[in-house]
């Protein structure tokens, strides 16, 4: 029986590993269509805009689409949900009546908090034989993943 080439095995991690990132995409996928179903559910660009609210405060629409990786116009969209379920409010600025800027309620905060928190069980549950390493590892894979999907 003959080995695989070194080039062979990296070829075949690689194919795992991109195999690997359109099930992550696909995951995101079912969960992002449970959030428009499921009341209570969050998509995680949802998560990330409670998340970005809670690190930083209120703000515009445009800083929120920032934070949250998404355009304006998408970000509008999921503040209509978030206000819809009584996560955030849009309040006008004092100092520019013309711009609104996008809060977390208290039901927000604790949405995000219960999020946070069942993310992090479920990480360290499911992540647990992997040592602080391994996870740096799998950090810097992510983001480099992220690096080239925005290239594509």
């Amino acid at each position: 029986m003959t080995q695989p080439s070194a080039a062979t095995a990296r070829e075949q991690a690689l194919d795992q590993l991109a195999r690997a990132a359109y099930s992550l995409s696909a995951a995101d996928a079912r969960l992002r269509g449970r959030a428009t179903r499921t009341p209570g559910a969050l998509s995680l660009t949802h998560a990330r805009a409670l998340r970005v609210l809670a690190e930083t405060g209120p703000l515009s629409i445009n800083q929120l689409a920032a934070g949250t990786e998404t355009t304006g116009a998408a970000t509008t969209q999921l503040v209509n949900g978030l206000v819809a379920a009584g996560y955030v409010t849009r309040e006008r600025r004092p100092d520019d009546k013309r711009s609104t800027l996008v809060a977390l309620t208290d039901a927000g905060r604790a949405r995000h908090r219960e999020r946070q928190d069942g993310l992090l069980q479920a990480l360290h549950t499911a992540l647990a034989h992997h040592d602080d390493e391994a996870l740096g590892t799998t950090t810097d894979v992510l983001r480099r993943l992220v690096a080239i999907y925005d290239q594509l």
